[in-house]
């Protein structure tokens, strides 16, 4: 799969793929159909890593909000790794999909969700969606940032990452942190938002050369390296030869061990995901060496974003100064249509994107 991939929002639809990663043939006959709306269903628990035949493409009328609700036109879908995650049971088979969205309130019978209004919400993997207030968060208008910036490094991607690094890592200035899956979204804004605090040596990994040397000449990381091209423990002491601080784990398995024995006494560990083992039907070896959290005094801390929704108004203040001077910029990769938000989602687990994966309907504002 080929996908454009820069670091500002792109309209350029991605090449088709073949055939056996390619959206089902009912997404295209489903938007085509003349049907008003389309929501994407899963079929089938997938073992290990899943297809596009786990997913279909569902047509129905268009929802008529009731008395306190609104109608809202999606127009940008976020496509993440945890889904992978709730495909094993959290996610009921034959029902619409959940997911981080952007919309446009289209019909509304809620005042304060007004006509016209850009919102977020989490009912995605649809092209249209009923909420309540409770469900929508309005977006504020920040002339001079992108609409898809709300996904990415200002949405649920960016607050993982300010969370991380300063509530549970709670970085200080001058030290030194490694991130793996450091080229996916929330890798990516750890490394410009760690730049932004004042840290140290920033270290990365990632799964390509191209991948490496996006975040050595783009994103503001010191090293970085290709987990294929070696033990991880090897690769990081090499690229890290005096150790880190702080770990954000975005993986797991053979990358944590390593971590664990780069770290330095009393440094941090931040579990963000453990993508290593997605799509394994087997269990983990790695680590073997969890001795090391106590021999030296290590924390290791996870946490769930939706507990910080307090901290958005904060991100905002911290991160969109430097998004409109241009000291940090945006990593995406975006598919542009609907109909093919399933291929980007099996495009991003096997690592298809830099930055943020992100659906863009066809005509949807910038």
């Amino acid at each position: 799969m080929t996908i454009m991939t820069t670091t500002t929002t792109t309209n350029t639809p991605a090449p088709a793929l073949p055939a056996a990663s390619a959206a089902p043939a009912s997404a295209a006959a489903a938007l085509a159909s003349g049907a008003t709306a389309v929501t994407v269903h899963q079929t089938s628990r997938p073992h290990g890593f899943p297809s596009a035949s786990d997913f279909a493409f569902v047509t129905s009328p268009l929802p008529v909000p009731a008395p306190g609700t609104a109608l809202v036109e999606n127009l940008y879908w976020s496509v993440d790794p945890y889904h992978r995650e709730m495909m094993d049971g959290d996610f009921a088979l034959h029902a619409p999909l959940e997911g981080r969205t952007i919309g446009r309130v289209v019909a509304s019978r809620a005042p304060s969700l007004a006509e016209g209004a850009l919102v977020f919400h989490r009912q995605g993997w649809r092209t249209h969606a009923v909420v309540t207030p409770g469900e929508a968060r309005r977006l504020p208008r920040l002339d001079g940032v992108p609409l898809s910036a709300h996904l990415g490094v200002l949405g649920g991607t960016g607050l993982t990452a300010y969370v991380g690094l300063t509530r549970v890592a709670r970085l200080r200035a001058g030290e030194d942190l490694f991130v793996s899956a450091a080229a996916g979204g929330v890798g990516t804004a750890t490394g410009r938002f760690a730049r932004l605090l004042g840290a140290g040596r920033i270290v990365g990994s990632a799964g390509s050369a191209a991948k490496v040397a996006h975040l050595t000449e783009r994103v503001g990381y010191d090293a970085a390296f290709d987990y294929h091209d070696g033990p991880a423990s090897e690769l990081l002491a090499a690229a890290a030869p005096d150790g880190v601080d702080v770990y954000v784990d975005n993986v797991g398995g053979e990358q944590l061990e390593a971590a664990l024995d780069g770290l330095r006494d009393r440094g941090r560990v931040v579990r963000v995901g453990t993508v290593a083992q997605y799509n394994s039907t087997r269990a983990l070896a790695a680590p073997r060496n969890l001795s090391e959290i106590v021999e030296k005094s290590l924390r290791v801390e996870g946490f769930l974003v939706r507990d910080y929704r307090d901290v958005q108004e904060e991100l905002y203040a911290f991160a969109v100064p430097p998004l409109r001077d241009g000291r940090i910029g945006l990593d995406e990769t975006v598919v542009t249509g609907f109909e093919r938000i399933v291929e980007a989602f099996l495009g991003m687990l096997r690592g298809e994107n830099v930055g943020k994966m992100i659906v863009r309907a066809a005509g949807a504002p910038e």
